[in-house]
């Protein structure tokens, strides 16, 4: 698959973390705990679920400044920790905010390299899927993000590399 970047987060960056915002089941009654901090190196989404209040997710997002109309595609760097997250992708049109998830399964202790195409990224209220939302495109994604939500109660740690938004030649139908 031949293509180049357009645009691109590094979590190498002392000030990256600054820019992401925490949002964990105590929204709702939860216990859970998740930040992004940084390690001297990279960034780190850590923290630990809890299933009590009915909690069990962690999030962190930021916001991003509009995507050129070409991106189709997100390749992520990382090294996780057996758990499986959600790329999140918010965009805001027409005055309404609908957010798109593509799950991911970590090697533990493996650094990784994953690549999204946007159009196999699934619409989502509240964890259940929307089957009438408009397809997702790149300009009009306003937020990146992460979520974990495994069902259990359980320490993580998603240790982040790079964001890289790409335009792809050659992008298969499905993955």
């Amino acid at each position: 698959m031949n293509g180049q970047y357009l645009e691109i987060i590094e979590f190498t960056k002392p000030h990256e973390h600054q820019k992401w915002l925490a949002i964990n089941d105590n929204v709702m009654g939860g216990i859970s705990i998740g930040q992004l901090h940084y390690d001297g190196n990279t960034c780190r989404f850590q923290g630990e679920l809890s299933l009590e209040n009915n909690g069990g997710f962690s999030s962190i997002k930021r916001s991003i400044e509009s995507l050129s109309k070409e991106v189709n595609a997100i390749e992520l760097m990382f090294t996780g920790d057996g758990h499986t997250y959600q790329l999140r992708l918010t965009t805001w049109k027409n005055g309404e905010r609908i957010q798109y998830k593509h799950d991911f399964t970590t090697t533990k202790g493996k650094q990784q390299k994953k690549t999204f195409h946007l159009h196999n990224f699934q619409a989502v209220f509240r964890g259940q899927l929307l089957n009438h939302a408009p397809d997702l495109v790149a300009e009009d994604i306003k937020q990146v993000g992460f979520l974990i939500t495994n069902k259990q109660t359980s320490p993580f740690n998603l240790n982040l590399a790079q964001i890289l938004f790409k335009a792809l030649n050659n992008v298969p139908s499905h993955t």
